[in-house]
């Protein structure tokens, strides 16, 4: 066949194709109803699920991505906590039991929690599987009756008389899902500003990182003071930039690279920023490999773990009905409707470094209801880092333990409200945490 009568035939089949397509197309999506509609699967989203799924109601989790898990798989943040504070534990329920659970079934060891770590905070963080704990999460939300929705996010969110009119886009679907009860776990408070609510972000935002990890060399033919001398250089150079090892290169080979590099400005709001992020990464990790494979130390050296996503710590937060002050979170203040603890420093990052700052020796901080609802709405909730705080507050608040609690605080205000046909900040305190108590969680005590 001649080239031309190829690309003639071609763009016949094609378009046949695409008329065949277009005349069985329905004029319009599809309408599911479900009681809570979870959109984000990651630390929050995927136990607000598997809750509001095991109290009886009827829930669907949208997720734009191939697994559950979000920071803790997709990031590679595979070492979640606090769920400890002062020698006893103060986040437990269902997130804790999804990570035991994959500690157990991959043979590995759980921290002491009796010994106490000092500033070492990360002692008593819990070194898991990732991608296993995001197959023992789906299986969670199947045994819940969750309906899980991969590789679809929402364009359009629409409030009506009894709840919320979300249309969602994915691969070869388009749905609109008319549900009783929202809640947004993306991280980016997306549902909530696609809805038309007033949402707040700094104009500066922390870095982001990409996890990744190198190996196969010798430690003892490493001159780290030489190496360092050189990395300086290169910084001044221009062909490293601080953020590729945070300027120490002792820190970075310590663990091989793992959690020590930054990613200025990361922001997953937007596919495009997100994009941005993704590929500064992966730069940044060319830069370093080659900029050590220079070395004869380093010539056999190997990429033995490379993340496919960037990790971002801070886009957009709510407006709640309550807002965490960074006083609040230091102090430890006993919010009225406090229905989930949070523990870890103020983990503010900046280009190059991070400086924790501990909390004094017995203070356990706690969330209230009101950080989880968007001020003046109904029938809508979020949980994770895009609650209602301040930035340095949020620092700490975004942590996975934490953001796994107020996961499943939403889950059963979610549920309850949802069954009594009410909203969130309406549902009894008393029988949140009731029901709270009943699915493993820790609550705080009130007066």
């Amino acid at each position: 066949m001649k080239r031309r009568t190829f690309i003639s035939t071609l763009g016949a089949v094609s378009a046949t194709g695409a008329l065949a397509r277009g005349a069985s197309a329905p004029s319009s999506p599809r309408t599911l109803e479900t009681d809570v509609l979870v959109i984000g699967g990651g630390t929050a989203g995927t136990i607000a699920a598997i809750q509001a799924g095991r109290l009886g109601a009827k829930t669907m989790l949208v997720e734009s991505g191939s697994q559950l898990g979000g920071t803790t798989t997709t990031a590679g943040v595979d070492f979640p906590g606090l769920f400890h504070a002062w020698g006893k534990q103060v986040i437990a329920g269902i997130g804790w039991e999804l990570v035991t659970a994959t500690a157990e079934m991959n043979g590995d060891d759980l921290p002491d929690f009796t010994k106490p770590t000092g500033r070492q905070h990360w002692r008593h963080q819990v070194r898991i599987f990732g991608n296993l704990y995001a197959a023992l999460a789906e299986e969670a939300c199947e045994k819940a009756g969750v309906q899980l929705r991969y590789y679809e996010f929402p364009t359009a969110v629409t409030a009506t008389p009894t709840g919320w009119r979300v249309r969602l886009v994915g691969k070869g679907t388009e749905v609109e899902i008319v549900a009783r009860q929202l809640i947004d776990c993306t991280g980016n408070a997306s549902v909530v500003r696609l809805a038309g609510i007033t949402c707040q972000r700094d104009k500066e935002r922390q870095p982001g990182t990409l996890i990744y990890r190198l190996g196969g060399w010798d430690p003892a033919a490493v001159d780290v003071d030489r190496l360092q001398a050189k990395l300086v250089a290169a910084m001044k150079s221009g062909a490293i930039k601080l953020t590729d090892a945070r300027g120490n290169i002792a820190g970075f080979l310590r663990n091989g690279g793992d959690n020590a590099m930054h990613v200025s400005g990361a922001d997953s709001s937007t596919s495009e920023t997100h994009t941005a992020a993704n590929v500064a990464g992966r730069q940044s990790v060319l830069r370093m490999i080659r900029f050590l494979k220079e070395e004869p130390a380093f010539a056999l050296m190997k990429v033995e773990r490379l993340q496919p996503e960037t990790g971002v710590r801070e886009t957009y937060r709510i407006i709640g009905e309550t807002n965490v002050k960074v006083e609040d979170y230091q102090t430890g203040r006993v919010f009225a409707d406090a229905i989930a603890h949070s523990f870890y420093p103020i983990d503010l990052h900046v280009d190059g470094s991070i400086v924790p700052k501990h909390l004094q020796e017995g203070v356990v901080p706690t969330i209230p209801r009101g950080a989880l609802i968007p001020q003046g709405s109904k029938n809508l909730m979020v949980a994770g880092r895009c609650l209602g705080s301040d930035r340095l507050a949020n620092s700490a608040l975004r942590v996975q333990a934490s953001c796994m609690a107020m996961g499943q605080a939403a889950g059963v205000t979610a549920a309850l409200a949802a069954k009594a046909g009410t909203t969130p900040l309406q549902v009894g305190l008393a029988e949140i945490r009731r029901e709270l108590t009943k699915h493993g969680a820790i609550v705080p005590r009130t007066a």
